[in-house]
């Protein structure tokens, strides 16, 4: 039972810690008086500009927020950065933001995650809801600056210590109908390097790039809900020391759900990915990384790849189950592989893939090519690669693991009977399962 006391305590939460009572005074420029560096995008006014407000463009204000904040914060040695507070409502973000100091903390109430995707495709009359909730930010930006955040800062030291948290970042719609995952907007871009940055207790949907991260040094991507958008998570260039993990993620049938591309040390671990994307998650060039206890299910091969040369890394604990599109305008889609891909693809060396569990059912007249035996575990080429205790359920006959000749010291252990277990190379050390 929500109480008075209860009553304050949510007021005062809703301005962060900004005043040690819920009626705290306003200065004229919005933020709280007991706190230069705390802001309320609601209270904020733009000097000269009456007309602009957080509804009518969040990103205009939260522009001049982060001016104001480097306006006052001169000296090297003294810079706290400052917390943005986005109150639960809808806010259009017509003006890209520019994110160019550290220590900034944008924080909403709520990720707002609805379904666009259900909701364009049937018939909602009698809905409850029909829009995002929480702190719900709709981006409309431009085709010249589409991301709603750009995080972005020439000299050194480089940006940390930026945190984006609890609110919805929602695309609208795709072009030119709403099942095409097109829009050319992004959510948030880090588009230089960066150390420390968390994006947390987000809702981000209907984006053709949902988050895109370049230069990622202990990079924390924690409890997200990043769904139906064309690609969800892209750590590009390179990175290292990254966790992603706990979210909730699947991408249109042409993007990533997770792509990572040269990174050393990753830890993915605890999240639900689901359809549709073209992979759920991708290696490329990773090293010594960590992929463990996830649950992935997708439509098409090649759910999980470790490409480009990946070493030494491990993927252990993951449940992955493959199966067939049922939602009707996207039957019929693929991602231009066969079955032969594997649902596993590796071409890598000294790579660790043990103790998972595949889970296969897809109608055998939807298999290709015709006739084939799927591939679960493909080893396309490395040396050194591991397979070990794995285990495949499946309605069809498949291969559980196949190595091509190119593959060198490879070892395959207890993840299949002989006849389940195929090696085109002939340096290959095979203990079938009992």
């Amino acid at each position: 039972m929500l109480g008075a006391g209860a009553a304050g305590t949510l007021a005062a939460a809703l301005t962060l810690g900004i005043s040690s009572t819920a009626n705290a005074d306003v200065t004229a420029s919005g933020a709280q008086s007991g706190s230069s560096n705390a802001y309320d995008v609601t209270t904020w006014k733009i000097k000269g500009r009456p007309e602009i407000t957080a509804q009518s463009d969040v990103g205009a204000v939260i522009n001049d927020i982060i001016t104001d904040i480097k306006g006052r914060q001169s000296k090297p040695e003294a810079k706290p950065g400052g917390v943005i507070v986005i109150p639960p409502g809808d806010y259009d973000l017509r003006t890209q933001v520019v994110v160019d100091i550290s220590f900034l903390t944008i924080t909403g109430f709520g990720h707002g995650f609805f379904s666009r995707s259900i909701a364009d495709n049937v018939d909602t009359t009698g809905w409850l809801e029909l829009q995002p909730g929480g702190s719900h930010i709709r981006v409309r930006t431009p085709a010249a600056t589409p991301q709603a955040f750009l995080v972005r800062r020439n000299g050194n030291p480089r940006l940390s210590g930026i945190v984006f948290r609890d609110f919805c970042l929602d695309g609208v719609d795709f072009v030119p109908d709403q099942n095409s995952y097109r829009n050319g907007r992004t959510g948030i871009e880090v588009a230089s390097d960066n150390d420390s940055l968390h994006v947390t207790g987000m809702g981000f949907i209907y984006l053709e790039h949902a988050l895109i991260v370049r230069g990622a040094d202990a990079l924390r991507v924690h409890d997200n809900m990043i769904a139906e958008c064309g690609n969800c998570v892209e750590l590009t260039g390179a990175g290292q020391a990254t966790v992603v993990s706990d979210n909730l993620m699947g991408a249109g049938p042409d993007g990533v759900t997770l792509l990572a591309e040269n990174h050393e040390g990753l830890l993915v671990t605890g999240n639900n990915l689901f359809p549709r994307g073209r992979s759920l998650i991708e290696l490329t060039g990773c090293t010594r990384s960590s992929v463990s206890s996830n649950r992935l299910q997708g439509f098409y091969p090649g759910m999980l790849r470790l490409q480009n040369g990946c070493k030494e890394n491990l993927i252990t604990a993951n449940h992955i189950r493959r199966t067939n599109e049922g939602f009707p305008p996207f039957i019929g889609r693929g991602n231009g592989l066969d079955d032969l891909f594997g649902v596993l693809h590796v071409a890598g060396d000294n790579n660790l893939i043990s103790n998972n569990l595949f889970a296969f059912n897809v109608p055998p007249g939807n298999i290709a090519p015709a006739g084939a035996q799927p591939t679960q575990i493909l080893i396309a080429g490395g040396d050194a690669n591991v397979v070990a205790l794995n285990h495949v359920v499946s309605n069809v006959a498949t291969q559980h693991v196949v190595l091509d000749a190119s593959t060198t010291h490879s070892k395959v252990l207890d993840s299949g009977a002989s006849s389940q277990v195929t090696s085109y190379s002939p340096d290959t050390a095979v203990r079938p399962t009992p």
